[in-house]
């Protein structure tokens, strides 16, 4: 059978190793199988299949430095993952048994108990037999830290089929956005990042959840999944009538051949690489310092980082070796710099240039904005609260500061905004609204000119550190204020914060503190003079634009109705961030001319896709565009379908089902607003950037190749 397009050259930046215990893990783990019912009798494999899949070569290749018992338990864990996968296709998949495969995975998590000499049912089937086993064989040399998340991992790999079985059902073909972040957790590589941890070195509590220890987890995830659909896009596409591959959702989505879908792919992959290995460079050594680890416990993180790199390199070489794979003509055991250069080349070689003018693409907007009769009132108090809290003044000792003048506040309108996203508000919630947007725009715009022109991180730090103690827990224990940001944040939080609860508090200061926290991710970038990977781009973004503190606003209206856990489920996360990715995407179509000509930003993802995929503005504009409506299209599908789904299990009484609906008018209302006020702002006008301009010089702009747009003075 031929092949649907040739294997791209991937970036495989560290040689594979190949463990030395390979043939006593072969004996054994066949063994094991049989002892699982996993070959004879199973209706899913036969000895012929087991033996040409080769999963202790797999393990042998990615875990190259672990002992011989070691390996054995590991390969175990893998003939079981892929047992699972291929038992799951043959008796859920393929007969399209929603119901049956439900009730099939929510016996699973039973058999993988935390506690220490938690009974567990009597297994029905292979699958459970050999959870059971393995459980209990790894949990007792493991802490109860990483029991929870390797648990969690596991239980996000097995529950999370019923999505693709979905799918399949449906034959809907996912936007790329949503399978990446699907993809992480059924496809396994989450888990197979917890079993690296057994091998090498377990992570130390205290960084286990940091941003850098969950890129390094996503990045290293992403790369082995993508990877595996350019190698299974036959097998998947033409024998198992699959839909959820990131080959086929690139070429569905761009409308490309099976050739460019897969190079697309591959970029990707390699994008993905390298994000994993600036993070190792520029964020593991500041994390070490800020949590006080150990050398000890240091050591523990690097030799984590070392085994995913193992994995990755293994993984690969394995999938050119398997049968399992479409994988002719390649060439197993060669290492590949080539496509690395030339993403180091679209990443670091940015150099900001005039773009002129960027009309927005007109963009599918399903729902109606609505205005607030109470705007008027807002309008004139936003200007006042700003003047009052010094955002209108030029600070002492901040060369560029003084960012706003009255005549510009008026027409950014961000009364406007609040009027719309939260137009049901009373006239005290539309000011506390407005003053949150006035706030929040304002910090954004004074951070870089305070620490970027001087690459000053570590006051950038200092910075976003201080900005904690204004929101305190008691709303009323304040140190003196600095700067107009201190005394803004710290008059919004006593207003906001003080009709909720210490539970509302916890989750409003959280989106607070993700919000200011995210902007030194854009400012290490922008000291590097680097263009985001596009999946860490858009999940950043969710962050640096605010969208959890304008969306827990809107929460806020819904009292204590809704139990917190909802919001946790997939179908809440999944229109929380469709939502979100729709309001960020709005901006960065609209502020494109501003960030990129004006400015020297290099945080906008019509710029992030022109480098990713070496297209034109005008095509990256289509593109975003189109990712814009597939994010709506797929808030509007989850509502209807997954959401009535989520409150059923949730036992959710009328009242909740209620607010339920209320958070959905909410995100709407959010959705329309943000665009609605894009069209009316005077923000990104070409007439009101210019007298920026003439006013103070873009100091964002810093790095190789940006002395060319800082030609302007004071």
């Amino acid at each position: 059978m031929p092949q649907p397009f040739t294997l791209p050259e991937f970036y495989v930046p560290h040689p594979a190793r190949l463990n030395p215990h390979l043939e006593t893990a072969r004996v054994h783990t066949k063994a094991w199988a049989r002892q699982m019912e996993m070959i004879e009798g199973s209706g899913v494999w036969d000895e012929a299949d087991f033996d040409s899949h080769d999963y202790a070569l797999l393990c042998a290749y990615t875990h190259p430095e672990a002992d011989a018992a070691q390996l054995d338990l590991v390969t175990d864990w893998y003939v079981w993952v892929f047992f699972f996968d291929d038992h799951f296709l043959a008796v859920y998949k393929k007969t399209g048994d929603l119901p049956g495969a439900r009730e099939y995975l929510d016996r699973l998590p039973l058999y993988m108990p935390v506690e220490d000499g938690a009974a567990i049912p009597e297994p029905t089937n292979p699958v459970e037999k050999g959870l059971a086993d393995l459980w209990l064989r790894t949990i007792p040399s493991m802490s109860a830290d990483w029991r929870s998340r390797f648990a969690e991992s596991t239980h996000a790999l097995l529950l999370d089929c019923v999505w693709e079985l979905g799918n399949i059902n449906d034959k809907r073909v996912p936007n790329p956005v949503e399978y990446i972040e699907m993809r992480r957790k059924v496809g396994g590589a989450p888990w197979s990042a917890g079993l690296v941890e057994y091998v090498t070195s377990e992570v130390p509590a205290a960084v286990a959840y940091s941003r850098p220890l969950r890129v390094l987890r996503d990045t290293f995830s992403d790369g082995v999944h993508l990877r595996n659909d350019v190698f299974s896009y036959q097998r998947e596409t033409e024998e198992e009538g699959e839909v959820n591959n990131g080959v086929l959702v690139v070429e569905r989505f761009l409308r490309c051949t099976p050739q460019q879908a897969a190079e697309t792919v591959n970029r990707a992959i390699t994008s993905r690489l390298q994000q994993f290995e600036n993070t190792v460079l520029t964020e593991l050594a500041p994390l070490f310092v800020e949590k006080g680890l150990t050398p000890f416990e240091a050591a523990a993180v690097l030799h984590y980082v070392r085994g995913l790199q193992d994995w990755q390199s293994g993984g690969h070489e394995w999938h050119l070796r398997s049968s399992r794979y479409m994988n002719g003509a390649a060439r197993p055991g060669a290492d590949r710099l080539s496509p690395g250069l030339a993403g180091l080349a679209r990443t670091f070689g940015h150099v900001p240039h005039p773009v002129g003018p960027t009309p927005p693409p007109t963009l599918y907007m399903p729902y109606q904005v609505q205005v607030s009769p109470h705007l008027t009132g807002a309008r004139r108090e936003m200007v006042a609260w700003s003047r009052r809290m010094g955002m209108l003044d030029v600070l002492p000792g901040v060369p560029g500061s003084g960012l706003w003048t009255e005549r510009m506040l008026a027409g950014f309108d961000f009364a406007v905004c609040a009027a719309m996203i939260h137009w049901r508000a009373d006239p005290s919630e539309l000011d506390i609204s407005t003053g949150w947007l006035t706030w929040g725009t304002y910090a954004d715009d004074l951070f870089p000119v305070r620490f970027g022109a001087t690459r000053d991180m570590a006051g950038a730090k200092l910075f976003a550190e201080r900005l904690g103690r204004f929101m305190p827990m008691d709303a009323a224990t304040f140190p003196p204020p600095a700067d107009p940001v201190e005394s803004g944040l710290a008059d919004l939080w006593v207003r906001t914060a003080g009709p909720l609860d210490e539970a509302g508090r916890r989750t409003f200061r959280q989106a607070v503190t993700d919000m200011t926290g995210s902007w030194l991710w854009e400012l290490n970038n922008q000291i590097q003079n680097r263009v985001s990977d596009p999946v860490d781009y858009l999940e950043m973004r969710r962050r640096t634009f605010g969208s959890d503190l304008t969306k827990a606003l809107a929460r806020l209206s819904l009292g204590a109705c809704l139990p917190p856990e909802i919001f946790r489920t997939r179908a809440l996360t999944a229109i929380d961030d469709s939502a979100s990715d729709y309001g960020c995407m709005t901006n960065d179509v609209f502020s494109y001319r501003k960030e990129i000509e004006f400015e020297g930003e290099a945080a906008n993802v019509v710029l992030v896709i022109e480098r990713f995929l070496g297209c034109d503005t005008a095509t990256a504009l289509a593109i975003t565009r189109d990712l814009m409506a597939a994010r709506i299209r797929q808030f509007e599908r989850v509502v209807a379908d997954d959401l009535p789904r989520t409150a059923d299990d949730a036992g959710l009484t009328r009242e909740q089902r209620s607010a339920l609906d209320s958070y959905v008018d909410l995100l709407r209302d959010w959705m329309a607003g943000v665009l609605r006020w894009h069209q009316l702002t005077r923000r990104y006008d070409e007439e009101a950037l210019k007298e920026k301009t003439l006013r103070f010089s873009p100091v964002r702009a810093t790095g190789l190749g940006t002395s060319a747009v800082r030609l302007f003075t004071r």
